[in-house]
């Protein structure tokens, strides 16, 4: 996929709307066939792949800081309470 500079400035427009975030350009030396093969699991395009490894790799690190804390917190919880309010 060849993209002009119109291609490109709708996409990023696109993306800057979705994700309504700031963007940073950055330059990187990648394996070809790790991007191509993940690009091609996504079915989506490079940076649109690397956002969303990105973002997998934040999710991983926030679960392992939730299993840290596994026996760490003492929740009483009462399940009947807690059936009804969601019934409502």
């Amino acid at each position: 996929m060849v993209l002009t500079d119109r291609s490109y400035g709708r996409m990023y427009i696109s993306m800057n709307r979705r994700a309504e975030l700031e963007t940073r350009r950055v330059t990187a030396n990648l394996p070809v066939k790790l991007v191509n093969d993940a690009c091609q699991v996504t079915g989506k395009g490079i940076t649109e792949t690397l956002v969303a490894g990105l973002e997998r790799v934040k999710r991983s690190a926030a679960a392992a800081k939730a299993r840290a804390l596994k026996g760490k917190l003492r929740l009483t919880i009462d399940i009947e309470t807690s059936r009804e309010r969601a019934h409502h």
